[in-house]
């Protein structure tokens, strides 16, 4: 894909890897769509956008409500013009164990906790997905598709619904590949590792240091690889339906 004039909405664009990947894009001469909460930050990410010669927009959108997607979508479509690409980035981390046995008591992992993070990180995917490929279809434009996922997907310590929703968009990612790719609509994932991002940054230096220990290459990777990462997945008509894992080497 060429990406000059193509029209791509990212989820969770306020800030993090979605700003570092809207960025990106903007620099190569695409249309943005930044879904987000409301925030200040969202605002900003629009003009860090427009600064870089790009025709940006905001939609505010919980990703996980069913209505407000279906119309972040409509109003992308109606300002943007038909969509020729979606980052499913949106996310949220409720970490916790299943159980936790302390002097005898059980405490066990709220539901509350596991439910808010399906919704975001796995029902948020598929409505945005579900929405987008729609419109792609019913405008007859050929796009991509991709889905951050995460090598926590394969089980991580304390992390039953970040890990579960994440196998679960992989799956998905696999799923539409197959189902999609007849309208021409590719569909493919990323996995990050441990990335800088505002949550590592807060860490203590001898905390972050043991992290990066375990990684082979030594240090956290960037938003602006991972941002790379699905620029490549965009601009390689071939690549379809696998997860591409960047984590250094790092497995959980």
């Amino acid at each position: 894909m060429d990406l000059n004039n193509k029209n791509i909405l990212i989820t969770g664009g306020a800030r993090g890897l979605g700003l570092a990947m809207a960025s990106w894009f903007a620099e190569r001469g695409a249309n943005l769509g930044l879904i987000d909460l409301e925030s200040p930050e969202l605002s900003q990410a629009v003009e860090i956008c427009r600064a870089k010669g790009a025709k940006a927009f905001a939609y505010v959108a919980n990703v996980s409500e069913e209505e407000q997607v279906v119309s972040a979508v409509k109003k992308a479509t109606s300002e943007l013009g038909p969509l020729n690409g979606l980052v499913n980035n949106a996310g949220i981390l409720r970490d916790g164990l299943l159980l936790k046995v302390k002097d005898g008591k059980i405490e066990k992992l709220p539901l509350e906790k596991w439910q808010s993070v399906i919704n975001v990180n796995l029902t948020g995917v598929f409505l945005c997905g579900r929405e987008v490929a729609a419109s792609m279809v019913e405008s007859g434009s050929q796009g991509v598709i991709v889905n951050i996922a995460s090598i926590a997907r394969e089980g991580n310590y304390g992390q039953s619904n970040y890990s579960s929703a994440k196998a679960g968009v992989s799956a998905m990612t696999v799923t539409w590949s197959k189902e999609l790719a007849k309208y021409g609509i590719r569909c493919a994932a990323v996995a990050p590792g441990v990335i800088e991002t505002e949550m590592t940054g807060g860490m203590k230096p001898e905390a972050k240091a043991r992290l990066c220990s375990g990684i082979p290459v030594g240090r956290m990777g960037t938003p602006d690889e991972i941002a790379e990462t699905v620029g490549f997945i965009f601009e390689n008509d071939y690549y379809n339906g696998r997860t591409l894992e960047l984590d250094g080497g790092l497995k959980l």
